[in-house]
């Protein structure tokens, strides 16, 4: 993309936003000398109300360095661009007798590189790994979670139109868009990081804007057994049980860790398998080397080309996978993900909304109900409890902290009713410093799929099921 374009689409600038770019057939000098008709105007009254003038000065330097600038530039080759940046960024603090300090320089350097190749005031929020979400509220209203707990930073947009050049920026690539006629949009930023956005007139408190972060370094299985998140004896059997290829359902809450403990689990599948990854936006990091990564899309402004998590999971029979892991279920396409379970591609895994396991079964039976087939409630639950074999639920705890809480095993139908068994759940023995003191126990009962996970050449001791090492399976 020319440095022309992205300007336009993210540029830090008062009033309304600018123009489309020319026609194609304009030469280099004549965009570069529109470019240099587009001046950031500084907003009235604001700029002695910013640091003494700094925003006045932050705006005609940014207009300086705009004028300076090639606007064919390719803004891809980052390093290359922001050394052209900084040279012209000294050049005419230079020229224009501007004495600032060292750290001054820095900020207004960093403030005008983002607004010109990333994301703007977000770019210091993006690069911090202690934040896990960024939540905009609006152009003056900016929250992070940093640790489980949320907090407000000073960090703000100038105005609505600032904030929606931002958005524009992230769903441009992605070929999506947000407007009036779509008022929200779920993208992801390049390194993954997942982002949704809603705008007026859904949205009454100006453009909100929620990202939530990539990790730079994946989680590691360790790493959730140092947290506290699982403990050893619960991780050896969810491995053997993604390796003997029984179908997996993490639900939790929002912001529960659900897709962190699916990417940790997948991490268990052989490398010789084929794996099929399915998401609204592509967030999963599946290490191994045979995987293909499915991403649904919204309809265009006609309201066609729509594909939808359905869709992709009825394909996805047709690309010859040994695994399908879905990102979310979140409605008629549960059906679809049932008829792939119960049709040869065991060892299949998703992720769902839901306050229980218990209640994992009800949201699968209510959006299998979506899909609109006349089934009666019995067969619906009959499917369930034969696709579905492990049922690892997560909360995150009034501290902030993420933990599974239950690790409950399908048993069957009695009646019209699913059965299922507690192999592990949760105990809190108490508070301390605020923190949650408690550990995900075995309840001592045996698993109805142990043959299955024997048979695949895995041998686990029963003192892992909370049972005495003298019983043998």
């Amino acid at each position: 993309m020319s440095l022309l374009k992205r300007i336009e689409q993210g540029q830090s600038q008062q009033g309304p936003p600018a123009a489309p770019p020319p026609g194609g057939g304009e030469d280099s000098a004549s965009k570069l000398a529109e470019l240099k008709m587009r001046r950031v105007a500084a907003p009235a009254g604001q700029a002695a109300a910013r640091d003494g003038g700094y925003l006045d000065l932050k705006t005609r330097v940014q207009n300086k360095l705009l004028q300076e600038l090639d606007p064919s530039m390719d803004v891809s080759r980052t390093a290359e661009v922001r050394k052209t940046i900084e040279d012209l960024f000294e050049s005419i603090l230079t020229e224009e007798g501007i004495v600032l300090s060292r750290a001054e320089r820095k900020r207004l350097f960093d403030q005008i590189v983002a607004e010109i190749l990333g994301l703007g005031p977000l770019e210091p929020l993006l690069s911090d790994d202690t934040i896990t979400e960024i939540m905009v509220n609006g152009a003056k209203n900016i929250y992070i979670e940093r640790k489980g707990k949320l907090e407000r930073v000073g960090v703000t947009f100038e105005n609505d139109d600032h904030t929606m050049r931002i958005i524009d920026r992230i769903v441009a690539p992605l070929g999506r868009r947000i407007d009036e006629s779509s008022p929200y949009v779920d993208a992801r930023l390049p390194d993954g990081s997942r982002v949704n956005a809603v705008i007026p007139p859904i949205s009454l408190v100006g453009p909100v804007l929620t990202i939530r972060k990539f990790s730079k370094t994946p989680l590691t299985i360790e790493k959730l057994i140092d947290f506290g998140s699982l403990t050893a004896q619960a991780v050896e059997f969810l491995k053997a049980c993604v390796i003997s290829r029984l179908n997996i359902v993490i639900s939790g809450g929002t912001g529960s860790g659900k897709t962190t403990l699916l990417n940790v689990l997948s991490g268990f599948i052989p490398p010789d398998e084929r794996i099929l990854t399915i998401e609204n936006a592509a967030e999963l990091q599946l290490r191994q080397e045979h995987v293909v990564t499915l991403e649904s899309r919204p309809p265009n402004i006609e309201g066609r080309g729509e594909v939808t998590i359905q869709h992709l999971v009825v394909n996805a029979l047709r690309m010859r996978p040994d695994r399908i892991v879905v990102g979310e279920i979140r409605d008629e396409a549960a059906l679809d993900m049932l008829q792939a379970m119960n049709t040869g591609h065991d060892g299949s895994m998703t992720t769902l909304h839901s306050n229980g396991p218990r209640d994992t079964l009800a949201r699968l039976e209510t959006m299998t109900l979506m899909a609109g087939m006349d089934l009666p409630v019995r067969a619906i639950r009959e499917q369930i409890s034969s696709a579905v074999q492990i049922i690892c639920h997560q909360e995150r705890m009034r501290d902030g902290t993420r933990k599974v809480v239950a690790i409950a095993e399908i048993q069957g139908m009695e009646g019209d009713v699913i059965t299922m068994t507690d192999l592990f759940v949760f105990e809190q023995t108490g508070l301390e410093n605020g923190r949650v003191i408690g550990r995900l126990r075995p309840t001592g009962l045996r698993p109805k799929n142990i043959d299955r996970i024997e048979a695949a050449g895995i041998h686990l001791p029963a003192s892992i099921f909370g049972i005495g090492d003298r019983v043998r399976f």
